[in-house]
């Protein structure tokens, strides 16, 4: 059963040792890619958006570990946009994108099959195209034939999943010269504030005791982890945290969103991975704080069931709709700390949409790596991901 041992996140040496790819210290740049990534969009000319007609639609492909470009414009365009935001992970295009459709395709490389040829695809049909990654590549090339706008990523971004704020900025400016979100530069700015604040608060050299990401780490250790968000906007990130663990810490994670995933989470109390749960089931213990625990008399251990609760911030006066989806919230924490489900909170700090986003997501990124840090496992390299494209040729 995997172990963290809090000493280990205390070691500075060790966590640079294991961090082949410096995957913290790429994590620590988000708020300066988020400034960054409105330079290179002004510098590519994402404002002559706003001298165009508006489009039927916009259609956004993005995968892997950019897929969450295409969620956070989705739930940040979902209250106002004028137009309809789609998702499209890769072809065929639906029938209906034509000429008066927008298509915006994220690639960090430039290369991934699926944007690009979504993208491919959009401009043969004569839609209008904005593209965001590496400068000379595919991605480009297939934008610049068919006259859209093209958002280079900058220099040393290297994997999709720690440059992200890279890959989403452009978009966002994107969107917001066409109308859909409501974000000011200022609000892009307070967002990469809060990515600072959340980098430092989280740095290699603060303490477990005071570090918010290594402490989410412990108690998230041990764990079979779902990950909750209380809404749409926490849902995303939801969403990203447990493709985070899964593809940084290598822990299978399971993700939902309240009200919906409700039910499905709280079903899983009553199985083999709560302390209460699993009445005539023949499984191996459940893990426990029981010191004295024979594993020869009592059975293997296995991980517990954790569930990490992602919540949105509520302003002074709440919706109904806020204050049902508070109490569904608490109702189901309630329901997992009777079960002996392991629980941890992290809740988003009030400011813009985009700015509470960004504070769940770099808790969560941060705590994701520290899981990967303190089992020995290096963030950014896996054996069987490389094995896999080299079989693929992906």
């Amino acid at each position: 059963m995997p172990f963290i041992d809090e000493a280990v996140l205390d070691d500075e040496a060790r966590l640079r040792s294991c961090d082949s790819g410096e995957t913290l210290r790429a994590l620590a740049t988000a708020g300066a890619q988020v400034r960054e990534g409105m330079v290179l969009a002004a510098e590519a000319g994402v404002a002559r958006l706003a001298r165009q007609d508006r489009p039927r639609s916009v259609l956004v492909a993005s995968l892997g570990g950019s897929a969450v470009v295409a969620d956070v414009l989705d739930v940040l365009a979902e209250p106002g946009s004028p137009v309809p935001v789609a998702v499209r992970r890769n072809v065929p295009l639906p029938g209906w994108v034509g000429p008066l459709d927008l298509v915006v395709a994220v690639s960090l490389s430039g290369r991934a099959r699926g944007p690009l040829a979504v993208a491919a695809e959009a401009a043969r049909r004569g839609s209008s195209l904005v593209t965001v990654g590496a400068a000379d590549s595919p991605l480009a090339a297939v934008c610049a034939r068919a006259r859209g706008v093209h958002v280079d990523v900058g220099r040393g971004r290297v994997s999709s999943r720690t440059a992200m704020w890279s890959l989403l900025t452009p978009v966002v400016v994107a969107a917001r010269e066409l109308g859909l979100v409501e974000v000011g530069d200022d609000d892009l700015l307070a967002a990469a504030t809060r990515l600072d604040e959340e980098a430092e608060a989280c740095r290699p050299s603060s303490e477990s005791f005071v570090n918010p990401a290594k402490s989410l780490a412990l108690t998230l250790s041990e764990t079979v982890p779902t990950v909750l968000g209380d809404g749409p906007l926490a849902g995303v990130a939801a969403a990203r945290a447990a493709s985070m663990l899964a593809r940084t810490a290598r822990v299978p994670a399971t993700h939902g969103e309240l009200p919906d995933a409700a039910s499905q989470v709280v079903a899983t109390f009553d199985g083999p991975y709560t302390a209460g749960g699993g009445d005539g089931v023949v499984s191996a213990r459940p893990a426990s704080d029981d010191i004295f625990a024979d594993p020869f008399l009592d059975g293997p251990a296995q991980p517990r069931l954790g569930l990490l609760m992602l919540r949105d911030a509520v302003g002074r006066i709440a919706s109904p709709e806020q204050a049902d989806l508070a109490a569904l919230a608490d109702a189901v924490l309630a329901t997992a700390e009777e079960a002996g489900v392991r629980v941890a909170t992290v809740t988003a700090e009030p400011g813009h949409a985009l700015t509470r986003l960004a504070g769940l997501m770099a808790r969560t990124d941060f705590a994701a790596t520290y899981v990967a840090l303190g089992l020995g496992i290096d963030p950014a390299v896996s054996r069987h991901i490389t094995a896999l494209r080299d079989q693929t040729g992906g």
